[in-house]
């Protein structure tokens, strides 16, 4: 398994640079997709991180969102994204998710969560918590699968997701996604967390 050392800027802007981008499937994820078109707050401050192509920012401006934050480590990666949007409703940030600092109402999780070390994950959920408004809203998919090869991306389960978000969230939804993409079908749940007020 490869070290938090290891899976470091330099690691990930290597696999832009290579374009070996496997996790990309070219859209938005359907299962978040369906979620935002229920979400009407449409000034809502939202937050993807590990946001590689950001797909899901392409969905929101497409439907009417005005303030979207793009954060990844990897330069290469912000770069594409640079080129990609001409917006006043996107800021593109290159730097570190767990030393970014601003107040959101929905943080997006795709593919960030399962590139993490699995030591990392506890931190991720108190960083998340830390960077939601009150009553702010985690939402998106992570894998309920374990990965034959070693990652990333990482697996899990829904038992082991659930020891580390409750401290900071109360867990509405983390059912088995039934609009997966189909290579991923059975292998996700969908996620809607609300931040704890602790």
């Amino acid at each position: 398994m490869q070290t938090e050392q290891e899976l470091n800027e330099k690691f990930w802007n290597s696999r832009w640079i290579n374009n070996e981008t496997g996790w990309d499937v070219g859209y938005a994820t359907p299962a978040i997709s369906t979620y935002l078109q229920q979400y009407t707050h449409k000034d809502a401050a939202i937050l993807i991180p590990g946001c590689g192509n950001a797909h899901e920012a392409d969905f929101l401006l497409q439907h009417g969102f005005s303030n979207i934050t793009l954060i990844d480590i990897a330069p290469r990666a912000v770069e594409k994204l640079q080129q990609k949007f001409d917006s006043p409703s996107i800021t593109i940030i290159c730097g570190n998710f767990f030393e970014h600092h601003h107040q959101y109402d929905l943080m997006i999780e795709q593919t960030f969560f399962c590139a993490l070390p699995p030591a990392k994950r506890n931190q991720y959920a108190k960083k998340a918590a830390s960077l939601l408004n009150e009553n702010g809203k985690l939402i998106g998919v992570l894998f309920n699968t374990v990965f034959e090869k070693q990652g990333p991306p990482f697996g899990g389960s829904v038992a082991e997701y659930e020891l580390i978000f409750e401290p900071f969230f109360s867990i509405q939804t983390m059912e088995e996604c039934y609009n997966s993409i189909v290579p991923r079908a059975k292998s996700e749940v969908f996620i809607n967390f609300i931040k704890k007020n602790i």
